[in-house]
């Protein structure tokens, strides 16, 4: 085993193999013509002061020490003809699952209502350029799902390290840069993302599984309590154990279920506004003054407040990133933010969001399980009609926001489809609205020069998480209600992320297996 050591370098220090190795060896005691080889294992940076680090944890391993390769290799059977488990969505959750079936000797069928990722990039011009949705095929729907053109980011709060990093080395595997495995917080970037995402389905093919585009399931046919097939819109398909893994913004899965009886019940989520900077401002404020450049990645940060009782906090913050058109249906608006792998566009925006409690969603006539969405819908709405009832969003500069007053002109944005001058606290409900200008208000005393003109706030930033949790047994993680039935990721409140929903989908797949291999 390989001894481990922290030390730390200055940015310009940061590409001297040669000065890391040195420090790492003196740091163990030993001496530099030992043979021994050091390897960096963890990379952060700490900009906390003046003088900004990068925090290292290296390996250092003894000369006759083997060194392992950073992603093993995995052997994925052929399962053309195993037992076939359906999975709905093609996501994270879903991918993770099909891969992780196919190691335990099950064949996956995926269902997939939206389109492979070449074709999905006509679908998403057209919401650019021409403001047309398709319902199918979107910013959210299609291969690799929300997370394949909304940034890639892969940092988790989940403290399961050993499945993160299986994880990460299947994107390594799969073409990410072995720098996610090092990276405190990883990230691919939209513009890897797809390629990634074409060989992980060349993995899925090759080993005998299938992967149907274009297939949207309209039903679940249940028949003693158990699954017996799916109603798409090309047919009827037979399935016996089901994988549902279609992301927090497929609501015609959630009406599915209500229609039936199966139980789902409303959860926690938020909901707010996305504010984009001058990415120039974020890097000299969280690098004391210093601009990125080429030992410094461009800065992020991180924000929270407590107001009136209720958890405001920035969400999904996205350096060098776009500011992206998320709707999912024509007659709405939704924001949401990537970066590209170099994260080199000039601004820099933020999700910043209030949450949302099931309490308050009854107590103001947003009854039953499907009342955030429901609330998530009228939002939205009212955004899309303020804007003009195209995919322009409603903005208005921060200052202007915080003073609650229409801006008479806004700043140059990100947003390609275009931002539409709107008095948001008119949008908004009263108790998100203030609740962020409360909370602005706190940012610009943590983070000087936060509120700024430069700034400006669009709305609605409304799919943070599902409004919905679909309960599960917390051993078999079935359905209560439905044998076979696998509720998965973050359409089934049980991720938060690409991580997070990765790692569940391998956790149902377990699961499947462990009922099926018997």
């Amino acid at each position: 085993m390989p001894q481990l050591v922290s030390i730390k370098v200055k940015p310009e220090q940061i590409l001297d193999d040669n000065l890391i190795a040195k420090q790492s060896l003196e740091s163990l005691e030993i001496k530099e013509d030992s043979g021994h080889v050091v390897r960096i294992r963890k990379r952060s940076i700490d900009a906390r002061k003046q003088q900004i680090y990068y925090v290292l944890q290296c390996e250092v391993f003894a000369p006759d020490e083997e060194i392992p390769s950073r992603v093993p290799e995995k052997e994925y059977p052929d399962v053309k003809d195993a037992n076939a488990v359906h999975i709905i969505g093609m996501g994270p959750a879903g991918i993770f699952a099909a891969l992780r079936l196919i190691e335990l000797g099950l064949k996956p069928v995926i269902l997939e209502r939206g389109k492979d990722v070449k074709a999905r990039r006509r679908d998403l011009a057209a919401i650019n350029k021409e403001h047309i949705v398709d319902s199918d095929s979107n910013y959210c729907f299609g291969e690799g799902g929300a997370g394949t053109y909304s940034d890639g980011k892969l940092y988790t709060r989940s403290g399961k390290r050993g499945n993160i990093q299986d994880v990460l080395e299947t994107f390594v595997s799969h073409g990410a840069d072995d720098n996610i495995l090092i990276n405190a917080h990883p990230h691919i970037g939209t513009n890897k993302l797809p390629s990634i995402m074409e060989h992980m389905r060349e993995t899925i093919l090759d080993h005998g599984g299938e992967v149907h585009f274009e297939t949207r399931v309209d039903d679940i046919i249940a028949e003693g309590g158990k699954v017996v097939a799916l109603q798409t819109n090309k047919g009827t398909i037979k399935a016996e154990n089901l994988i549902v893994a279609t992301g927090h913004s497929a609501r015609d899965v959630f009406e599915i279920f209500h229609s039936h009886g199966w139980q789902i019940e409303a959860k926690a989520f938020a909901l707010g506004v996305r504010v984009e900077h001058p990415q120039s401002f974020v890097d000299k404020t969280q690098y004391h003054g210093q601009s990125q450049n080429e030992f410094l990645p461009p800065a992020a940060y991180n924000l929270v407040a407590k107001v009136d009782g209720k958890g405001v906090y920035s969400f999904c913050m996205c350096p060098g990133g776009i500011i992206a058109p998320c709707a999912t249906s024509q007659n709405e608006v939704v924001t949401n933010g990537w970066s590209p792998s170099k994260r080199n566009n000039p601004f820099a925006n933020s999700g910043v969001v209030v949450t949302v409690e099931p309490e308050w969603l009854e107590e103001n006539g947003f009854s039953g399980p499907l009342g955030g969405v429901v609330f998530q819908q009228e939002v939205e709405a009212k955004c899309w009609e303020a804007a003009g009832k195209t995919q322009r969003i409603p903005g208005q500069r921060l200052t202007d926001f915080v003073a609650k007053r229409k801006s008479t002109s806004l700043p140059e944005t990100s947003y390609i489809p275009g931002v539409v001058s709107v008095n948001l606290h008119e949008v908004l409900p009263k108790f998100i609205g203030d609740a962020l200008a409360k909370a602005f208000l706190q940012f610009d005393q943590k983070m000087r020069g936060y509120l700024t003109d430069q700034a400006v706030v669009v709305a609605p930033e409304s799919r943070t998480s599902s409004p919905v949790r679909v309960p599960r047994d917390p051993d078999t993680l079935e359905h209560p209600d439905v044998s076979g039935l696998f509720p998965c990721g973050e359409g089934a409140g049980f991720a938060g992320g690409i991580v997070s929903a990765a790692i569940d989908g391998q956790r149902v797949a377990a699961s499947i297996a462990a009922k099926v291999l018997v």
